[in-house]
């Protein structure tokens, strides 16, 4: 199977587009990788804080429920983080030239468009870096939600 660039998946635009691509998917689950490199979006030339890997998980979310979206010709739609429940990093800084592999599990999908989803971020030889449960919304009327929001 081959999978598109990371760019058609997820509702960003560079630079904010942090992660290089995917590499598998399934119905409730994807992985994807990052090559940090000194001009990385929040990299101060060295290191990107701990406190990212939250969003590297966030956009795998976003990933998996484009890829989810294109596999019934849909267009792929903007999505909400709302938590995470107990981020941990298990190191402060992810180091440039380091390679991140992100691995999300759906676990809850409510027909309400609010999900929870198990995400963990570990280094190719698989040691942990760090894990959560983040919950998700992506309406399906994105301006009738901003209407009432």
């Amino acid at each position: 199977m081959t999978l598109p660039p990371i760019a058609e998946l997820i509702p960003h635009n560079a630079p904010m587009i942090l992660l290089d691509r995917v590499l598998e998917v399934g119905t409730d689950q994807l992985s994807a990788e990052v090559t940090l490199r000194p001009d990385s979006p929040f990299c101060d030339g060295q290191r990107v804080g701990g406190w990212v890997g939250i969003e590297y998980m966030a956009q795998s979310i976003a990933a998996l429920a484009g890829w989810t979206a294109r596999q019934v010709n849909d267009p792929v739609r903007i999505g909400f983080l709302l938590g995470t429940r107990k981020y941990t990093s298990h190191t402060p800084w992810f180091h440039a030239g380091e390679t991140l592999h992100i691995h999300i599990q759906r676990e809850i999908d409510g027909n309400n468009g609010v999900s929870a989803v198990a995400c963990r971020i570990t280094a190719p030889d698989g040691r942990l870096h760090a894990e959560a449960t983040l919950t998700v919304y992506q309406p399906d009327n994105l301006e009738e939600f901003l209407k009432t929001s």
